[in-house]
């Protein structure tokens, strides 16, 4: 075994390996960019390794930088994670002429299953079903639109090297193919150094269920079960779970023989990850094959009961894999949440900035549920514009899919994060929509059930109670704090008055105190709008960012976050502001007038941190709708900014290149 690994990677999955070997008593060896030099990852390691600079093209992907570290620190071995030079055969194959051995695979399998293109072929060639397109090189533009054309719309445009949702575009027409093609070989280009696309064809409704599977040197090879990762947003993953609500027992055999057949075919050694797109009918599709580690490997992990990291290091000593494929068993089901840096009011752009408050739900066993978070921030940390949005990555597994859907949403409704915008509240209302917990799931999931975005759910009668209730709960202990303050001038009587106003939206409702009195823990029966009576009990205290509590039979964990004589309240992919009063304080509030928000129509404002990569447009131009204005690049995907309707550009405000700040002013319109 070996005694000193170094990982060739950052952020959470760095973490994630450290605390693997760490386990094993295997030392650790990080290495680090300049805007990771604070980074978590380099505190858990036993050394760690300044590589250059932030751009990932000059620290991370240097292959060259990564190897004189591990003969600086004596490293014997090299874990990739995922991402960076985790596929790149060049990398596995200049490792081991240095004599440091690449936990992953050899790179016959790298290149025969790293190349989208050169999988397709391989994969026909061992008779695995593939999906209809053209497996060579895209050459341009008007070549993507004849293939696509031969194929049939709608298509999907990949670049060869492609992952991680980068370089890909779905093409449902002519006009649609040109752009794609531009767009995918631009981002796979700066992405990957590689610009090669190619075109199969999309299949429609289809689910993306992956099969994981683990091999070793002496020919051993089984699969794990399979991960269900339809929920995805521009083919990027969002939440994931073990096993696939859809698959039954003969399928999944099926796939995981075929997946078992292909790494066999390749002489695959490690763990490695068999895509496939399944169609309605249960007909299953190779996508391709992930020739490392998966971002989503601790749902697997989580029912099986196996250590995947372990069992990469094991495998890359020589070991032999200490299980068969009849010792492998399902227990229980398993769902990842992934929180990016991103904000879903706008469209899910990316955000950055530092974390000011960075809160996880306890991890551990509590009862029959566990909870678990992979991150590599900590509070204070900055998310870097340079790489991935990925904060964490939060999962839950229970005995079944439907408590294992419920942990998750408890657990999302106490992760606590400010400093920058993030998905929590759309992963929190994705967590309570029907169609989800039926398990009625696609790849168009995201796009099909919220077409015009994201927006914060609205809560409808009973849950404007209990937010209500919350909110009056915490007003209560606010004012007995201040009202306990020494030098008080006129402490109240000590009773409580009997009738509030809640307002929440535009809504005003009337609250009674019926029982109890205000203390810590607090315990009272209360009736809104006059509605049925409900008890509220709580042990919350000012300060804390996280309502924990009863609200009549419901188990509430509700965020909380200050604002001028009132509070946010976020709840289960609700976010409102709630403003707690006394009834005349409601007369005079309802003669306040409405600030009116500033006109913006006629601007073009740039709507995530990120940089200038192309102006489309000129100082007097007409321009129709739906026309390409610019495009803005931010943590590594390009964002394609477009006309709403026809309009004139009066000003420039910004050139290619240029650094921009959300909401900076791109360009005016006359």
């Amino acid at each position: 075994m070996f005694k000193k690994i170094l990982i060739a990677n950052r952020g959470e999955i760095a973490c994630r390996v450290i605390r693997t070997a760490r386990k094993m008593g295997i030392a650790t060896v990080a290495v680090y960019s300049d805007a990771d030099r604070d980074a978590v990852h380099v505190a858990m390691a036993d050394e760690a390794v300044h590589i250059g600079p932030a751009p990932a093209a000059q620290s991370y992907l240097v292959a060259d930088k990564i190897i004189e570290a591990c003969k600086a620190t004596g490293a014997q071995a090299v874990h990739p994670g995922y991402g960076f030079l985790s596929e790149r055969a060049s990398f596995c194959a200049a490792l081991e002429k240095q004599g440091i051995v690449f936990i992953g695979p050899k790179p016959k399998a790298i290149e025969a299953m790293g190349d989208k293109i050169e999988s397709k072929k391989f994969a026909n060639a061992a008779r695995v079903s593939t999906v209809p397109g053209y497996i060579g090189v895209i050459e341009d533009a008007d070549h993507a639109e004849r293939i696509a054309g031969e194929i049939g719309y709608p298509v999907m445009i990949k670049a060869s090297a492609g992952g991680g949702g980068k370089g890909m575009r779905i093409a449902w027409s002519q006009k649609e193919v040109r752009d794609g093609f531009e767009r995918a070989r631009s981002e796979a280009k700066s992405s990957f150094g590689d610009d090669r696309v190619f075109i199969e064809k999309f299949v429609v409704e289809p689910r993306h269920i992956e099969i994981q599977v683990l091999a070793d040197a002496h020919g051993n090879a089984v699969y794990l079960g399979e991960r269900e990762c339809s929920i995805q947003r521009r083919n990027q993953k969002v939440v994931e779970e073990a096993p696939s609500p859809f698959l039954d027992e003969k399928t999944r055999a099926a796939m995981g023989e075929q997946a078992v057949a292909l790494a066999k075919a390749v002489d695959y050694q490690s763990a490695g990850t068999v895509e496939f797109i399944v169609d309605k009918d249960k007909n299953f599709y190779f996508l391709e094959m992930n020739t490392r580690l998966q971002v989503e490997h601790p749902v697997t992990e989580l029912v099986t009961g196996i250590d995947l990291v372990e069992q990469m290091i094991r495998v890359a000593a020589g070991e032999k894999l200490p299980f068969s494929q009849s010792d492998v068993k399902l227990d229980g089901w398993a769902v990842e949440s992934r929180l990016y840096a991103e904000d879903p009011y706008r469209n899910f752009l990316p955000s950055i900035g530092r974390l000011t408050r960075y809160r996880p739900p306890q991890e551990g066993r509590f009862g029959d549920i566990v909870v678990r978070n992979d991150t590599g921030v900590t509070e204070g940390a900055e998310i870097s514009m340079y790489y991935d949005p990925m904060i964490a990555k939060l999962c839950t597994w229970a005995p079944t899919r439907a408590a294992a859907i419920e942990a998750m949403s408890e657990a999302l409704d106490e992760f606590v994060v400010d400093g920058i915008e993030h998905n929590i509240p759309f992963l929190a209302a994705l967590m309570r929509h029907p169609r989800w917990r039926e398990g009625r799931l696609s790849t168009g999931f995201i796009a099909e059930e919220y077409p015009d975005g994201f927006s914060p759910v609205a809560p409808d009668g009973e849950e404007k109670a209990v937010l209500a209730a919350v909110a009056l709960a915490v007003e209560l202990l606010r004012r007995d704090r201040l009202d306990r303050l020494a030098g008080r001038l006129a402490p109240h009587s000590g009773a409580v008055k009997p009738g509030w106003v809640v307002k929440i939206g535009e809504d005003y409702m009337p609250v009674s105190i019926l029982e109890g009195m205000i203390s810590i823990p607090m315990e009272i029966d209360l009736s809104v709008d006059g509605g049925k009576p409900l008890t509220v009990s709580s042990d919350w205290r000012p300060g804390e960012a996280v309502w924990r509590g009863r609200v009549g039979a419901r188990q509430v964990a509700a965020q909380l976050r200050p604002l001028p004589n009132g509070l946010r309240i976020a709840w289960q992919g609700m976010a409102v502001e709630a403003y707690a009063m006394l009834p005349r304080i409601a007369e005079l509030e309802r003669l306040m007038p409405v600030k009116q928000a500033p006109d913006t129509s006629r601007l073009l404002l740039c709507p995530m941190p990120g940089l200038v990569v192309s102006i489309a447009v000129s100082e007097g131009q007409e321009v129709k709708a739906g026309e390409t204005l610019a495009v803005v690049e931010a943590m590594k995907m390009e964002n394609v900014l477009r006309a709403e309707r026809d309009l004139t550009v009066a000003k420039l405000n910004a050139r290619p290149g240029d650094s921009l700040a959300v909401d900076a002013v791109i360009m005016e319109f006359a």
